[in-house]
C-alpha cells in the first residue's frame, strides 16, 4: 500500500491526501481516489469511471460497475498501469472541474458501495491508571525489596572480609595465579 500511495503522490501533483471512513482518500476538487487495504487484497477506488473502463483490459480485478480495481496478488502490483490510471484520472478530473460537473462525496460512496456506518473509526481506547493508594503500596514494596537486596549484599561483603577474602572466587583466583 505504501508503494501505491507514494506513486499516487508522485504522479498526481496537487492531490490532497486524507484518511476517512477507514480509507486513504486522494482529493482534487473532491474525492478522486480511495485506497483500501484488506487482509489479503488492496482496492483502488477511482472516481472517474471512464478511466476505469478505458483500462479494463490491462488489469485483472477491474469492476467497472463499482469503478474500482482489486489487487489480489500484492507481490505483483502493476504499478505502471496504475500510474496510467492515476494520470488519466487527474486529467479527466481537471476537465470535469472546468465543465463544472463534479461528483459529490455521497455519490462516490454510493458508486463504490461504501457504507459510512460500516467503516466508522472505532472509539479511542483510554488508558486506565492505578489509584494513588495502590501506587504508594507498590512503591513501598519495591523499596523494601531494594533494602532486602542491600542487606544481603552487605552480609556477603562482611563474610568475605572475615574470611580474609577467601571466598570461592578469591580461592580460584589465587589458584590460577599459583599455577603460573
Amino acid at each position: 500500500m505504501a508503494r501505491v500511495c507514494s506513486m499516487i503522490r508522485r504522479s498526481a501533483r496537487g492531490v490532497r491526501e486524507s484518511m476517512r471512513y477507514g480509507l486513504a482518500f486522494y482529493e482534487l476538487d473532491g474525492p478522486l481516489f480511495a485506497l483500501e487495504s484488506g487482509r489479503r487484497h488492496m482496492s483502488l477506488y477511482v472516481a472517474e469511471q471512464d478511466v476505469v473502463v478505458k483500462h479494463k483490459e490491462s488489469l485483472p480485478g477491474v469492476n467497472t460497475a463499482r469503478s474500482y480495481v482489486k489487487f489480489s496478488d500484492l507481490n505483483r502490483l502493476p504499478l505502471d498501469v496504475v500510474e496510467k490510471i492515476v494520470r488519466d484520472s487527474v486529467a479527466a478530473r481537471r476537465t470535469r472541474a472546468q465543465q463544472g460537473s463534479l461528483p459529490t462525496q455521497a455519490e462516490l460512496l454510493k458508486l463504490w458501495a461504501i457504507k459510512e456506518e460500516a467503516v466508522q473509526v472505532p472509539a479511542p481506547v483510554a488508558k486506565a491508571t492505578a489509584p494513588a493508594a495502590k501506587s504508594k503500596a507498590l512503591k513501598s514494596v519495591v523499596q523494601k525489596s531494594k533494602s532486602v537486596r542491600a542487606l544481603a549484599a552487605a552480609k556477603t561483603s562482611r563474610s568475605a572480609a572475615k574470611s580474609g577474602g577467601r571466598t570461592a572466587v578469591g580461592l580460584s583466583a589465587k589458584k590460577a595465579g599459583a599455577g603460573r
